[in-house]
């Protein structure tokens, strides 16, 4: 009887315990929800900001303008405030709408690239400009000038890490073109992305965007990204 006793308060322990732990997980994923919605303010160009502009006159023309986003959209490395930047100027052209990263300006005399006025390169590496048109394939706008990412290239066999690590220099959006002079459909043009990279790198997008055999995709990436070149995904691994 005792015996019975006993595993009937275990079981009530368990089942008690298992309950604990189910109700603590959900609450920690709404926990997580809520904090990914929480409005975070921070800064975006209220107007066109061309490379080169010294930040205090940037915002002595009203440039910037304070604007709330959930948490989850903010751009990493976004700001709320420009005044720590008031002596730097803009490395990149921002466009209308781009939320404001500190990537985006250099201390005032900073060398810019040669042939590439008013654009910093990390030093050992080139600029190299490639056009993507579908809005899925550069994280639908989330990819601004500043920007860290991981450059994917998807072909028939596979989907695999082209490029690990890039970091945008300036991007340049579709500009609308109406043929004349009876035309009236608009022919929108891809988005394009001017990247730092190394030679072997600038070498590999080069040939992935000429070769016509797959398509290029970005991944935005912080700090804590972890991304490693590999077998990639095909239709044999693609499910456990």
């Amino acid at each position: 009887m005792n015996r019975r006793i006993a595993l009937l308060l275990a079981a009530v322990l368990i089942a008690g315990l298992g309950t604990t732990l189910v109700f603590l997980y959900v609450k920690s994923a709404d926990d997580r929800a809520i904090e990914a919605q929480a409005p975070v303010t921070v800064l975006v160009a209220k107007l066109p900001i061309a490379a080169g502009t010294r930040v205090q006159d940037a915002a002595n023309a009203g440039s910037f303008e304070a604007q709330e986003f959930p948490a989850g959209s903010v751009t990493p490395g976004a700001l709320s405030s420009v005044d720590a930047l008031s002596d730097s100027v803009a490395v990149t052209s921002i466009f209308l709408g781009q939320q404001i990263i500190g990537a985006m300006f250099a201390a005032a005399g900073t060398a810019p690239a040669t042939g590439g006025a008013g654009v910093v390169l990390p030093a050992g590496q080139i600029a190299v400009t490639v056009e993507i048109a579908v809005p899925e394939q550069r994280v639908a706008g989330y990819v601004v000038a500043g920007s860290e990412i991981v450059v994917f290239m998807s072909a028939p066999d596979a989907t695999r890490v082209l490029i690990p690590r890039a970091t945008v220099l300036k991007t340049v959006p579709p500009t609308p073109q109406t043929n004349p002079p009876t035309a009236a459909v608009e022919t929108f043009l891809g988005t394009l992305f001017t990247l730092a990279l190394t030679q072997a790198d600038a070498e590999k997008i080069i040939f992935a965007s000429d070769d016509g055999r797959g398509t290029l995709h970005f991944g935005l990436l912080d700090d804590a990204s972890q991304v490693a070149p590999g077998p990639g995904a095909n239709a044999d691994n693609l499910f456990p």
